[in-house]
């Protein structure tokens, strides 16, 4: 026979088997209910539509303008997500996070109906032609962009060969969704926008006051304060973004023939490699002496600071 002891040790292990039961199964609920609400609010935000009118730009091209829009688009990254031929391609797969991958731009592909306005205003303000934002692409830098310099960038990305085939399809993961609404991942540019901002009108020269209109093209990697640091939205492998502040994990000790080295031939002052998988320097390298003289200028006018604070 079984004791009254041995009775009640089996119904206690049974209650608790039941209580783990429906403790997991609510978890599980839990979880549901919460990716469901994840998706549901970050869907709402990546498929808020936005009422914006930007204004109308006088495009006359010429090769002269077509050739300052192509020297834009490659100093400030076009190139460099879209491919040199414009086409789009897979910049990075870091699922759950993001397939990171950018749209075919050409005249053949999903921009073949824009208008020099629909432009202006995926460019400038992060917003596509049926008002809904663009992901990822980094619009906070171009905001800013004078009238000049957008209709040069015009000319030239209208002037490039039409491709016809698909690029690879942009796609968010869970986890991407979850750092977007913890604010971790800058997916939606429209939201990070002075829309009521005027284009600067720059004086294109050797000095600080442009350097700091050209340096709106390095903020998205190395940060408002280009101090540097994790860069949000790559893969976890990617390195940090390099110090360009005047501090001693910094530029501290560099002249500017260390700096136009580094943009020109990808070389440290000691000698060592800038990756240019990370670091676009051959693209950046086509920037005039005047260019790379003004940002260096305007870099001597940040506050020093420690490197990662970006």
């Amino acid at each position: 026979m079984r004791s009254k002891g041995s009775e009640q040790q089996g119904f206690w292990r049974k209650g608790m088997a039941r209580w783990f039961v429906g403790a997991g199964l609510a978890l599980a609920v839990l979880l549901v209910v919460l990716v469901g609400m994840v998706f549901a609010v970050s869907e709402s935000r990546i498929n808020r539509t936005y009422a914006l009118e930007p204004a109308a730009l006088i495009i006359a091209p010429d090769a002269s303008m077509v050739a300052r829009g192509m020297a834009i688009a490659t100093y400030r990254g076009c190139r460099d997500c879209h491919g040199d031929n414009l086409a789009g391609r897979l910049v990075a797969d870091a699922m759950p996070v993001m397939r990171l991958a950018s749209p075919n731009i050409t005249p053949g592909g999903v921009t073949r109906n824009y208008t020099d306005v629909d432009w202006a205003r995926t460019i400038r303000h992060g917003v596509r032609p049926d008002g809904t934002p663009v992901r990822f692409m980094p619009s906070f830098e171009y905001t800013a962009l004078s009238h000049a310099d957008m209709a040069a960038l015009l000319a030239y990305v209208k002037s490039v060969p039409a491709v016809a085939e698909a690029a690879v399809p942009f796609a968010v993961g869970p986890l991407g969704r979850v750092l977007h609404l913890a604010g971790e991942l800058p997916l939606l540019p429209v939201e990070l926008i002075d829309h009521n901002a005027e284009p600067a009108e720059p004086t294109p020269g050797p000095t600080a006051d442009y350097g700091s209109y050209l340096a709106t093209a390095c903020i998205g990697c190395h940060g408002p304060g280009l101090s540097g640091g994790p860069i949000p939205g790559v893969p976890p492998d990617w390195p940090p973004s390099a110090n360009l502040t005047r501090h001693v994990t910094g530029l501290a000790d560099w002249r500017f023939e260390d700096f136009r080295t580094a943009l020109r031939e990808g070389k440290r002052p000691d000698g060592s490699a800038i990756r240019g998988e990370y670091m676009p320097w051959r693209l950046i390298a086509q920037s005039s002496d005047d260019d790379i003289r003004a940002l260096w200028e305007f870099i001597g006018t940040m506050p020093p600071r420690t490197a990662g604070l970006r």
